[in-house]
């Protein structure tokens, strides 16, 4: 069961007493963000994407963004393709609703996009439909044993741009 290979993964940290595991189905952003009671930007979705040869490569991104493929291809020199559902499973051990970069069937490679730096924790699924952890930006990094940070993301410096700029509106 894919959140049982999740919970042997934290068990390095002593944190698998901290996966949450819900009566709803947290598969979507939204749904992650109802079932938790918090902004769906903070849900870390994981991205499925093939990668050079045979491999699939795993980027973490806050739950609001979407890929821009000229910085895709800019960062990894190849078209940004995602798996289908099948191939997810077969590369991370993880059904669609539940994959995240802990407790992987393959070791593949993860990267984690700057839009999660603008939370203090984030919460990414946990190997099923039903299941989250609050994680910090470092604690991410470090129980994904990401390869490091990239910038492969659209749609969250616009709306910090947007949320300034009322800011300073209001105060004038």
């Amino acid at each position: 069961m894919p959140i049982e290979s999740v919970k042997d993964h934290f068990k390095q940290w002593n944190r698998e007493q901290d996966i949450m595991e819900f009566d709803t189905s947290s598969a979507t952003v939204d749904l992650a963000a109802q079932a938790i009671g918090v902004e769906p930007a903070r849900i870390a979705k994981t991205l499925s994407f093939r990668g050079e040869g045979e491999s699939a490569i795993l980027i973490v991104a806050a739950g609001d963004v979407k890929i821009d493929n000229k910085k895709f291809r800019q960062s990894f020199g190849f078209k940004a393709r995602m798996l289908s559902p099948e191939e997810v499973l077969e590369q991370t051990g993880h059904a669609i609703g539940g994959v995240c970069p802990f407790g992987l069937k393959n070791n593949l490679d993860v990267y984690l996009d700057t839009s999660m730096k603008r939370f203090e924790s984030l919460f990414p699924a946990c190997g099923s439909s039903n299941s989250a952890i609050e994680l910090t930006c470092e604690e991410i990094q470090q129980f994904s044993f990401a390869k490091g940070w990239v910038d492969v993301c659209k749609g969250w410096q616009e709306k910090e741009t947007n949320v300034e700029a009322a800011i300073t509106t209001n105060r004038n």
